[in-house]
Formats: C-alpha cells, structure tokens, sequence
C-alpha cells in the first residue's frame, strides 16, 4: 500500500535578511504546511536539517517551531522526522527529544543519538525512515571508531555501511543533510568544509528506496530516488528566480512519484533593474511594491538619496546597487571562486610561501581538526557578525 511523506528542509527559522526579521513571512509559509498536511493525508512529515538559522536562536523562532510541530503531531497526528543541520546546534535541537517520540515526533540531533531506523506505520502503509543528521567527519569518526575517514563523502559512507543490509518489507527513506555533488547551489548556503572537501556521491544512497535531503535551497534531483526539497523562503537573491515549493512524496509498489506544491511567500524577494526615474513610477503589472527587493539602477550620474526615494515607493527595498559605478581593477575585492577555495587552500599558500614546503599530510590533519574545531565554535557561539552592505550573507 502507498505511503506519503512531506520532504522539506532549511526551514532557518529566525532568519534575519539585510536587518529584516523573516520570523513573519515563515509563519505565513508553515501555515501552508500546515494546511497541505491536512489536504493531502500525508502519513509523515520530514525536516531535512537547519531548522534553525543559527546555533541559539531567538526565543520566537524557538516558539514558532514548538507551536507548528504541535499542530503537525498532535493536532493532526502526522508523524514528524526532523534532523539536525549545520546551522543547527545538535544538542539543543535534540533536547526533550526522549519525550517528544511519545508524540510521534523523531528528532534527531546529535550523532550519539544512535542511528537506530523510525518505524512509522501510516494510514494506509508503513515505512522505515533512517536519519543522518549533520556531522563534521571528526564527530563521525569519534562515533564510530573508524580513524580512517578524512571527508565528508567518506564519513557518509561509513554512515550508510553501518546500517548494514536494509529489510525491504516496507520502503527505506534516508533523511540527510549534505552537499551531494552535482547539486546546484546559490548564495545562502553556509559552506560545510573547504574546497570540494565538502561534496558527497549520491551512489552513497542507492540502497534506500528514497532520499530526503537538506542544505542546497534550490528544489533539485540530484540522482536515483534522491532529492533535495529546497529550502522554505528564498534566503538570497541569488535564490530571486527560486520556485519556493514543498515535496509530496508518494512511494508504492510501482515505484516513487513526486509532487512539487508550491509555497507562496508573505512577499516575494526580487532584482529589479532601470533607471531610478523609471523605477520611482510604480512596480510593473502583476508585480507587488511590497516585496523585498535588490535595486540595480542603471545611472551614471549623481542621485540625491536613491534609496530614500526608492523607499517611499517600495517600502520593503532592501540593497542599492549601481553597476556602473562599481570599482574595477586591482582593488576589487576577491571573487566568489577565490573566496571557494577555503581556508584550507589559503594557509596551505601561505605555508608555502612562509617554508618553501607543501603541507605534508601530517600537517593536513591537524589542519582540518583545527578548521573543524572553529566551525563548531562558531555554531555555537551563534550567528555571525553583521555582513557588510551588498554581502549576501551566509
């Protein structure tokens, strides 16, 4: 007999977009959840990491998420599978999560945990869900004992073989949270490692039935059976041109069918272009002066308060942008595929241009249980300090 699931994730619940609180517009887009679990009878619900958008999150994010899974487990008996992301912090996302099983509601944080599979039985099928929440290739290799496991791709893997050989009486669905290669990635996503360290093969999950991921927000299959839902809201603008949807997910007999129900957002986010004149008489047909927008004006000359006046039309105008303008040449700051290459590559660099010598493998290790480290520390200590203007954030 079919089941059906809701694949979501990055919900990054108490977001906070170029100063503006998004704590509105993701209540606004949960009460849709809401009301699709209903419509559509689906048998569980699935949050594939980054619940939250960071380490402490405010107290109304926490609030919203209690008052949402409320309504999803006990009002509605949907069963909840949620995992830990790496905006999340583990542990506090786990805490109460001994008690909130009682109520049909898995969460799972730490690895510590266990890996032990969700046996849900629904309305007309059963599945067995396997969460693998978030964790740096350290914490993997502590966990399991196995020395050996230098990556992220090698850390999953390991994951996986410990499960050992999966029943088939009833579907498989893995619940993840990484960067499968292949994947299409925009600006919002918080790099996981360095380089291409980061990156995972979807072969990893070839013996589940289904794969539910999270941390790339755009709506994407990215191999057999392995999907990515996208994240709740677009988080940045490189995201503008995003169709923001959550996953109904039916798996049968037959095979597995995916629906894609679209999200329509409190205010959409968007990149509008001309010249400011222009832009000052109104928003174009069938398009809303209250969405939040990234203004590129087209100007060569001098402007008296552009986003002044721009914010007198379009209250919600979030950036101003003036390409002409931009400085070009040896003081332009470092790319986007510079900035890729990670803290990894730079020291590495700067270790040779210091010594003469190439980081040894040795060297390498530390290395990376060094960068491991701060990026734990910096989960934990909470968000980052405020981008710059026109930084797209993390």
């Amino acid at each position: 007999m079919p089941f059906r699931l809701l694949h979501t994730a990055d919900w990054h619940l108490g977001r906070i977009f170029f100063n503006v609180s998004l704590l509105e517009d993701q209540a606004q887009a949960l009460e849709q959840l809401v009301h699709m679990a209903r419509e559509t009878r689906a048998d569980a619900l699935v949050i594939a990491g980054d619940v939250y958008d960071r380490a402490v999150p405010p107290a109304d994010a926490v609030r919203l998420l209690d008052e949402t899974l409320a309504r999803l487990a006990l009002d509605l008996k949907l069963a909840v599978i949620a995992i830990a992301g790496n905006h999340d912090s583990a542990e506090r996302l786990g805490f109460g999560a001994a008690l909130m099983e009682r109520g049909r509601c898995w969460v799972r944080g730490p690895l510590g945990a266990g890996l032990a599979p969700i046996e849900v039985a629904g309305r007309t099928g059963s599945a067995r869900f396997h969460p693998l929440p978030y964790a740096e290739p350290a914490e993997v290799r502590e966990h399991l004992r196995e020395p050996d496991l230098p990556s992220h791709d090698a850390a999953l893997g390991a994951l996986v073989r410990r499960l050992g050989t999966l029943p088939d009486d009833v579907p498989n669905i893995a619940v993840g949270h990484c960067f499968v290669t292949g994947g299409a990635v925009s600006e919002s996503e918080r790099p996981l490692s360095v380089g291409g360290a980061e990156q995972v093969a979807a072969a990893h999950f070839a013996p589940f039935d289904y794969t539910a991921l999270g941390h790339l927000h755009r709506p994407q299959q990215v191999g057999e059976r392995v999907a990515y839902s996208g994240s709740l809201l677009k988080y940045s603008f490189s995201e503008a041109g995003h169709a923001k949807s959550v996953s109904l997910v039916e798996l049968a007999d037959d095979g597995v069918r995916v629906e894609r129900l679209p999200l329509t957002p409190r205010r959409d986010l968007r990149i509008v272009e001309g010249q400011l004149a222009d832009l000052l008489r109104g928003p174009a047909p069938g398009e809303s002066a209250d969405d939040y927008l990234l203004v590129r004006l087209a100007d060569t000359g001098a402007l008296l308060d552009p986003m002044g006046r721009l914010r007198e039309v379009y209250p919600n105008a979030l950036h101003l942008e003036r390409p002409s303008l931009e400085q070009s040449g040896d003081g332009r700051g470092p790319s986007r595929e510079q900035l890729a290459r990670g803290d990894e590559a730079l020291f590495a660099d700067f270790f040779r241009e210091v010594t003469g010598d190439a980081l040894s493998p040795e060297h390498q290790a530390v290395l990376q249980e060094v960068l491991a480290g701060l990026r734990r520390q910096e989960r934990e200590a909470g968000a980052p300090p405020p981008a710059p203007a026109g930084a797209p954030g993390d």
